[in-house]
Parts: C-alpha cells; structure tokens; sequence
C-alpha cells in the first residue's frame, strides 16, 4: 500500500515522494542551545512516539492547527497533564494523521525532563533541552547516522479531506485549552 506523505517535493515540474535518509543532525539554535534535527523517514512514522518514552511523565501535547479544514478554529491547542499510557494513545491513535497531513504541528513538551520533541508540517522532528544525550543514543541504536540534512526545495503541503473525521476527533480527546497562532505558526510555504 502506497502511504500518504504530508508534503510531496516539486522537482522539474512534478510532484515527487519526499523519501528522507534515516539522518539527523545537530544544530544551534537561536539561543545557542543544541537541538537535534532530522527529516522523519517514510518507515519510521513511530519515531515520536519512540523518542518520548525517553522522556519523563507527565507530558503536555501542543497541537497547533495552522490550516484547518472545518474541524475547529485555527490555533494552538494544549492538552491537560497527559500520562505516559495518555500520550502512546495520542501518538499511535493518530499515527497516519500525523504523518499523512500538513495542517499542523506537533509538540510533546516534559516539563519533568526539560525536553521538548517537535513534528513539524515539514515532517521534520526537533529534539530540544536535557535527553539529547539520550535521543542521539535512541536515533544511533534505531539506524539513524549523524550528517548533514539536505535542504527540502520547493514542495507541496498536503491537506487531506480523508483525515477531516479523524483531525475533528482529535480535538474531542481532550478537554485542549486554545490560544490564537503567533506569528512564526501561520503557514507561509
């Protein structure tokens, strides 16, 4: 079966399979603080939910929804405390929306562990704050070599009707407390 991708890449006027190499790579951020950086690859769609059992409980899941389609209002939605069996729920229940759609972003958010993990609209996942150690150790021990991430080029979102019930649905599983966008959240490529 031929799995749907979030975004598709633009190469000579076509729309092309966006297939990332099993790669991460170390970057600073603006702060100067490390970050991990990685393209999620086609066949590693559980990686989220893998990278925070590195993480200590209880977690908050921020669900920004920057292009809905009639679900519910865009904005950033953040979940109750979340138990570890709480949030594999969240993370498997939804694992073809997340990996499927473009319309939003992913934050996991360990207060207990000072670590962030990201799934971005790009399919890039982030890893920030105290478990770098560890996710680098889980990315080696999963396959994944440390190099250079290839720049993404021109590409297309994709928001897909098929995933309309099941983004609606999300948004029942939690009493989310939502907020507008900020600024660096609006869709802009």
């Amino acid at each position: 079966m031929h799995r749907m991708q979030k975004l598709t890449l633009l190469v000579d006027g076509a729309e092309r399979e966006q297939s990332s190499p099993a790669i991460f790579e170390t970057r600073k951020m603006s702060t100067g603080a490390p970050q991990i950086v990685l393209s999620v690859p086609n066949e590693q769609t559980d990686l989220l939910c893998q990278l925070t059992a590195l993480l200590s409980p209880p977690y908050f899941a921020l669900y920004i929804l920057h292009t809905p389609r009639g679900e519910a209002e865009p904005g950033r939605y953040q979940s109750p405390e979340l138990s570890r069996q709480e949030l594999t729920y969240l993370l498997r229940t939804y694992a073809v929306f997340w990996s499927s759609d473009a319309r939003h972003d992913l934050w996991v958010h360990s207060p207990a562990s000072h670590a962030t993990l990201v799934w971005d609209r790009h399919n890039l996942l982030f890893a920030e704050g105290h478990a770098l150690d560890d996710v680098r150790e889980a990315l080696l021990q999963s396959g994944f070599r440390e190099g250079q991430l290839e720049r993404l080029g021109a590409h297309t979102h994709h928001y897909r009707a098929e995933f309309d019930a099941e983004a609606a649905s999300l948004l029942k599983e939690f009493d989310w407390h939502r907020t507008p966008l900020r600024p660096e959240d609006v869709q802009r490529d």
